[in-house]
């Protein structure tokens, strides 16, 4: 897998800057959740903006406390600094701290922030920097399992629902690798391809590349992003459909969500179009390919409501359905390796 940066040195500050919207800190939320080991505290500038519930701390405060990285843990449409942002970024700079980012404007562009980095001796990570020498997808069948967690919109929980099942199939002893194709993922995961800044000519390339033929009989966890109902993001999610050459979905949602993010007025897909339309795609590359569940995000749902919700869609689709926070995926394995079961048993026979 590539690697396109340096290990990022821990431990983190995680700047949530004076975000009001949780899910523009959702790269800020995943690291904490997934690797609050490397976590000393979180950087807000004012009382009321979102908080992950560590400690807020001054970047001199997060030094003395061990920290090496801010990570830039917010993002909004378009992935921009604000002129706050580089001022902050500065600021974290002189009191000593390298800085890394995952938005689609480089830190090392801008020019303040590069030449602050060089004065102090400070290194800045780019996470959404592409591999160079990408190849074109070619669509070829390649050894091994495959899962892609698709969904109905954008931060809907794919990569939690990825890491959730690598977490769970690697507790039953199945071989399994994550694959990072997003900058949350891949600054939590180590690696990875930023699928949403490769050329579009490249995607379904990239993924192949990321996703290589195994023959251990294990499974590679493909992140997904987007959606294909997304009119802002879909042709990066088609791409990675068909680079992923997926021999499973998981298809994500939030339940409630009023419209497509960002686009006030647009109304999230039912799952079973959601599920018949990524079939349709996915079946240029695999024509095999099967639904094994659905993964809800019901984090504003109180809990009985969100347990029977998850029950009736259920009974309603015929898939396992579970929240991989509130639940974990524990259903979706167990409909993911019974659907395997036969051809995993035929492949070691031949063996």
């Amino acid at each position: 897998m590539w690697k396109g940066f340096d290990v990022i040195p821990a431990p983190y500050l995680l700047y949530l800057g004076s975000s009001q919207d949780p899910l523009s800190i959702k790269t800020a939320r995943g690291v904490a959740h997934w690797r609050p080991e490397k976590c000393v505290g979180e950087r807000r500038l004012s009382a009321d903006a979102q908080s992950l519930g560590l400690a807020n701390l001054s970047y001199g405060e997060a030094v003395a406390r061990g920290a090496r990285t801010m990570l830039i843990g917010v993002a909004n449409r378009g992935g921009v600094m604000t002129e706050g942002d580089v001022a902050e970024v500065l600021a974290a700079i002189a009191a000593g701290l390298d800085v890394a980012s995952g938005l689609h404007q480089r830190l090392r562009d801008n020019k303040d922030i590069a030449q602050a980095a060089a004065r102090h001796g400070r290194k800045l990570y780019d996470v959404r920097d592409p591999a160079p020498n990408l190849p074109v997808g070619n669509g070829e069948k390649r050894a091994g399992y495959r899962l892609l967690t698709v969904g109905t919109d954008c931060s809907v929980g794919k990569m939690y629902t990825s890491l959730a099942l690598e977490r769970e199939l690697k507790g039953r002893n199945v071989r399994c690798d994550f694959r990072a194709t997003g900058q949350t993922g891949i600054m939590i995961d180590g690696a990875g391809v930023p699928v949403d800044a490769v050329v579009a000519d490249f995607i379904s390339g990239s993924v192949e590349q990321l996703s290589p033929a195994r023959s251990d009989g294990g499974w590679d966890i493909i992140e997904g992003q987007g959606s294909l109902y997304h009119p802002s993001y879909a042709g990066v999610s088609l791409g990675l459909l068909h680079g992923a050459q997926p021999d499973a979905l998981v298809i994500c949602d939030e339940p409630g969500r009023a419209h497509m993010r960002g686009l006030p007025g647009r109304v999230l897909p039912s799952l079973e179009d959601t599920i018949r339309v990524n079939l349709e795609a996915a079946r240029l590359t695999n024509p095999n390919v099967v639904v094994v569940g659905v993964a809800f995000n019901t984090s504003g749902l109180p809990r009985a409501a969100a347990d029977r919700l998850c029950a009736e869609t259920s009974d309603r689709t015929g898939l396992p359905v579970q929240d991989p926070v509130a639940h974990g995926v524990s259903l979706i394995v167990d409909r993911m390796l019974e659907c395997f079961a036969s051809s995993r048993r035929a492949a070691s026979a031949g063996r």
